[in-house]
């Protein structure tokens, strides 16, 4: 399997009025073509700023980012970003089918297949009947599908989610994370994932980056080797998944004490 996104190296050092800070050390991985690949870390980690370098939205001071072999040096043709402040993302005057629409308008797409476009990722994201309410009619877990739908709309390579479950309840949170990895399933699509939710992370991905406290490096790469098909109760109960996130947890609290992870790498 070919790698999809590439990190070599990568370092970011912000430096204002004579203050030097090093938000990123050395942080090296590769995801592959299609894989599911969650992000955590202790806050002040650097996992926005990692972020805004994959997204081609920062500049690194230095390594490279390459995304299906070619270099970041801009926000790639073929990525898509779903925020945690789906709020903010969405333009309150514009309707759900015109939220959705306006990255395709950027594609240069014929409205006919912008139209496609459209209604199969509403109807993807259970929003078929929504598409001509307005996002400040729309409940906060409603807001966010519509966030996704534009996203999967833009038909990328590689999607990009900045802690997106973080501002809704349980129950949504639950929804939202079956609901992103049906479509994932779905569509292929490589992601990676940020979050602060250790078992959101086990219960997602493929694969769980831990990194380390600022400045930051990959301090354990965790295998989820857990059954593809997934659900809230069997999945989370099993011993496997108690495992993986005592594993995972235990990064965490390593990267917080500045300590090397116990585990080894996967």
């Amino acid at each position: 399997m070919t790698d999809m996104v590439t990190v070599r190296g990568l370092n970011k050092v912000y430096e204002s009025a004579g203050r030097r800070v090093e938000a990123i050390g050395d942080i090296t991985f590769s995801v592959a073509r299609g894989e599911f690949a969650c992000i955590v870390g202790p806050s002040g980690a650097g996992k926005t700023t990692l972020l805004k370098c994959l997204a081609g939205l920062l500049s690194p001071t230095a390594g490279e980012v390459r995304v299906d072999g070619n270099p970041v040096t801009g926000p790639p043709p073929g990525m898509a970003v779903v925020f945690q402040e789906y709020g903010r993302s969405l333009f309150p005057w514009k309707t759900v089918r015109q939220n959705v629409d306006l990255p395709l308008r950027q594609k240069g797409l014929s409205k006919e297949r912008r139209e496609q476009l459209v209604s199969e990722s509403l109807a993807a994201v259970g929003l078929a009947d929504s598409g001509h309410s307005y996002p400040w009619q729309l409940s906060g877990g409603m807001q966010q599908r519509v966030a996704i739908a534009r996203a999967i709309a833009y038909e990328p390579q590689v999607l990009i989610m900045d802690e997106p479950f973080a501002a809704v309840d349980a129950q949504t949170r639950a929804d939202l994370e079956d609901l992103v990895r049906s479509l994932w399933q779905s569509l292929g699509i490589t992601t990676l994932f940020v979050t602060h939710d250790i078992d959101e992370a086990v219960y997602l991905g493929e694969r769980v980056l831990v990194l380390s406290a600022s400045p930051t490096h990959v301090l354990d790469d965790v295998r989820i080797d857990l059954p593809a098909d997934r659900d809230q109760v069997t999945s989370r109960s099993t011993p496997e998944f108690a495992e993986l996130r005592t594993r995972v947890h235990s990064g965490i609290q390593d990267a917080k004490a500045g300590r090397r992870a116990t585990g080894a790498a996967a």
